[in-house]
């Protein structure tokens, strides 16, 4: 159970790829705009990782060094193609909105990264849940970072909702700010720089905090052991 904690924490926050790794950070600066959209590609990133991963690790000792990195990319590509079709499908306006940034999944640094780094070394359950976790870390970024362009940019959350789930779905956009005349540089690509920089100094902030607070804690067990 240890482990798998590890892992949970790792992918949500002491290795979350979108503030501490900063991988992927073309999608995560491009598709921001809004909270839905993060929300969105959060998500079938979620998925696209938690399947590469668990399609990766049973046959990891059948898959040569030669070609490894090609066959993962083999598996991911089809993933990835399956949820992309899939969203087309069902919700095709927000494909529209999302373009090239579901495709372009296949490349993600963050979703190569996990099938090479634990994957290929791991069971199927750790690297499910390893694929998981990191996915839903990213999500966070990608949402929070969506919610706060989206809340500056616009006054509102949850627009476009309606994209996703229909048009009946628009009754749940809150305008958080009635009558506002909108902030361009939120929702502009400055706007995701700044965005993104005030979730990674929050982060290390709330790092420092901690690491301020255990070293009282730690100097008190100190003297109480040399006593």
């Amino acid at each position: 159970m240890s482990a798998y904690r590890e892992i949970v924490e790792n992918g949500l926050w002491k290795q979350n790829p979108g503030v501490v790794q900063l991988l992927g950070l073309c999608p995560t600066l491009a598709v921001t705009t809004t909270l839905v959209n993060g929300l969105s590609l959060g998500l079938a990133t979620v998925l696209v990782m938690a399947a590469s991963n668990g399609a990766v690790s049973p046959v990891r000792r059948f898959v040569p060094d030669e070609i490894r990195v090609a066959v993962f990319i083999l598996v991911i590509a089809a993933v990835v193609t399956v949820i992309d079709l899939s969203i087309n499908a069902f919700a095709q306006p927000l494909h529209k909105v999302l373009g090239i940034f579901i495709p372009l999944i296949v490349v993600n640094c963050i979703v190569l990264a996990r099938v090479e780094s634990f994957a290929a070394k791991n069971g199927p359950v750790p690297s499910v849940l390893d694929g998981f976790m990191m996915g839903m870390g990213l999500t966070l970024v990608l949402s929070l970072l969506g919610g706060m362009r989206e809340l500056v940019g616009k006054g509102t959350l949850f627009s476009g909702i309606d994209l996703a789930l229909g048009p009946d779905a628009a009754r749940f956009i809150v305008t958080v700010i009635p009558d506002y005349q909108g902030f361009l540089l939120a929702i502009l690509p400055p706007g995701a720089f700044i965005g993104l920089a005030i979730l990674i100094a929050a982060r290390n902030w709330v790092e420092q905090r901690k690491a301020v607070t255990s070293q009282p804690d730690a100097l008190s067990l100190a003297t109480a052991s040399g006593r």
